[in-house]
């Protein structure tokens, strides 16, 4: 598995469309036609894609986000930077939990500051102002990799409704 592999399987949900085409699935993303077809087999063969990689195995994949995605993709906060909201900073954690603390993916085109957080792949800060369920996603799944208990736990709770 790859970074990217979880922001593809993010984007099939977010979209929820079987007749997904990989060009399409490619340009919404801002990734190679190539590393979506990577994407899909590596996903296939770990069994998170079914039906010849047209459908999430749901399940698999919360349960993957659950236990393993802060230990395989593991990320600190670092420097103070503008960029995109993310984590417990962005919708729909922002409402819950309030802090002064800001988390953003790095991006020049961002409008807040905050502590970087690097996304799983490099251009998840552009696809995501294309798609606000992705970034909802993605945020919630960052807030996994990076909050404490109580984060993770509001975080788990949310994705298990959207995924599941």
């Amino acid at each position: 598995m790859k970074p990217q592999d979880i922001v593809v399987l993010a984007k099939l949900i977010a979209i929820n469309d079987m007749d997904y085409t990989q060009m399409a699935l490619a340009e919404m993303l801002y990734m190679s036609q190539s590393e979506i077809s990577s994407s899909i087999s590596r996903s296939t063969y770990a069994g998170l894609l079914m039906n010849r990689g047209k459908e999430v195995n749901r399940k698999l994949f919360f349960d993957f986000i659950k236990y393993g995605l802060a230990v395989v993709f593991p990320q600190h906060p670092g420097a103070i930077v503008r960029g995109t909201l993310t984590a417990h900073s962005a919708p729909p954690l922002d409402m819950e939990i309030v802090s002064e603390e800001k988390y953003v993916w790095p991006y020049a085109k961002g409008r807040s500051r905050g502590q970087s957080i690097i996304p799983l792949y490099p251009t998840v800060p552009k696809a995501v102002a294309l798609d606000g369920n992705l970034h909802e996603l993605l945020a919630l799944m960052d807030a996994v990799r990076v909050g404490r208990a109580r984060e993770k736990n509001l975080a788990l709770a949310l994705l298990k409704n959207r995924i599941c």
